[in-house]
Formats: C-alpha cells, structure tokens, sequence
C-alpha cells in the first residue's frame, strides 16, 4: 500500500485526518505537517492498527557494481 493521508473537513470546521500505509511510530511524524497543512490543532489522537506493526526501513539503492568497504569503493 502506498503511503496516503486521508482528510475530512465537515462543514462545523472539524477536520479529521488519518494516515494510512505507514507502519509503526513514523505515523505521528504526518502529525505536525498536517497541522501546518490545514491551520490547526490535535484534539485527539487514536492509532490503527498500522501503529503497532513494525515499521519498513527503506533502504538506500546502490549500484550492484559499487559497494562500499571500510571507506574505500571496490569494483
């Protein structure tokens, strides 16, 4: 699943959020850019179940002709 934020904003002002396809803690990290995003602040908070999964650790792409060893590049 790609990483999405969903957003409601009923017509009292309310607005809800919530973040989906982030695993782990790194969801709350959405929350101070969703609070810049709409001019507002956490109220409440609840986690889904995506909260208590482990997180995915994106690693960084190398080259399969390049890797590096005790700071030198070997061919």
């Amino acid at each position: 699943m790609s990483k999405k934020l969903r957003i409601q904003i009923f017509q009292d002002g309310q607005i809800q959020a919530e973040v989906l396809g982030v695993k782990g803690k790194k969801c709350t990290d959405y929350i101070s850019l969703l609070e810049e995003l709409l001019d507002a602040e956490t109220i409440d908070s609840e986690y889904t179940s995506e909260f208590y999964e482990p997180e995915v650790v994106e690693l960084e792409e190398r080259s399969a002709n390049s890797i590096q060893i005790n700071g030198k590049e070997d061919f």
